[in-house]
C-alpha cells in the first residue's frame, strides 16, 4: 500500500480564511451491530472528513477534538498545540456494509502515517495520526492492521493506537468544509487529490453519485 504525501508547497495552518482484509474473523464479528463508531486522526481533519463522507457504508462524519485536557476547545485554542488534542473524524459506520479494516484500509492510504505530528505543512500534535477506540476489539483490530503494514512501511508508522478519553465537536464552519469550499486554495491542492486517491484506489467503496 502507497502512503498518502502532501504537496509540501501547501499548508493549511492556523491562519486561514474561514491487500484485502475484508477475510479476516475479526471482520465478521463487527457485522453484529447495526451500527459502529471509531475516531481518526489523520492530519487535518478537513481531509479526512472529505474522503470519508464519501465512502459507502460510512453513515455519518463529524469533525472534531479528541483526548485533550481542555473541556470544549476552541480552534484557536487548538492552533497553540498546547491542549493536547487532535483533530479528528467521528465516522459512524454500518458493519454490515464496510469493516473497520476496510475502513482502517482507506485511512491509511489517504494520510501519511510516517510523519510524526504532521501532514505536509501541517505541523504539530493537533496534526499527529491516530486512532481513538471505544472497545477492545476495535483496539485488536487497529493494531492488526498496523502489524501488516509495518514492513512495507519499515517499520516506521507512527499512528497511535488509544481508548478514546474525550471528544468535542469541531465548530460549524468546520463541518462539511470541502464539500462548501472545494475552490478554497488548500482545499483545491491539498484535500482535493486524497479525494482523488480515494476514488481512484477504492472505487468499489464510493457512494453513489459522490
Amino acid at each position: 500500500m502507497a502512503f498518502a504525501s502532501v504537496n509540501p508547497a501547501m499548508s493549511r495552518g492556523c491562519n486561514r480564511v474561514r491487500p484485502t482484509w475484508l477475510r479476516h474473523p475479526l471482520h465478521f464479528v463487527y457485522k453484529r451491530s447495526m451500527q459502529e463508531t471509531i475516531y481518526l486522526a489523520g492530519g487535518c481533519f478537513w481531509c479526512t472528513e472529505a474522503v470519508f463522507d464519501r465512502v459507502r457504508g460510512v453513515i455519518d462524519v463529524q469533525s472534531g477534538y479528541a483526548n485533550g485536557q481542555v473541556d470544549n476547545p476552541s480552534y484557536e485554542q487548538i492552533c497553540t498545540g498546547t491542549t493536547g488534542h487532535a483533530e479528528v473524524v467521528r465516522l459512524v459506520f454500518d458493519p454490515q456494509i464496510i469493516g473497520l479494516r476496510q475502513l482502517l484500509e482507506i485511512f491509511f492510504a489517504t494520510h501519511d502515517p510516517t510523519t510524526l505530528n504532521r501532514q505536509g505543512n501541517d505541523v504539530g500534535t493537533q496534526y499527529r495520526s491516530g486512532i481513538y477506540f471505544v472497545d477492545a476489539l476495535q483496539a485488536e483490530v487497529a493494531r492488526s492492521v498496523i502489524a501488516e503494514l509495518a514492513p512495507e512501511a519499515g517499520g516506521a508508522i507512527v499512528t497511535e493506537v488509544l481508548p478514546l478519553q474525550s471528544y468535542w465537536p469541531a465548530e460549524d464552519y468546520h463541518q462539511d468544509y470541502f464539500r462548501q469550499h472545494p475552490e478554497q486554495g488548500y482545499c483545491a491542492f491539498v484535500v482535493s487529490p486524497k479525494v482523488q486517491k480515494f476514488r481512484k484506489s477504492f472505487g468499489e467503496w464510493m457512494k453513489p453519485g459522490a
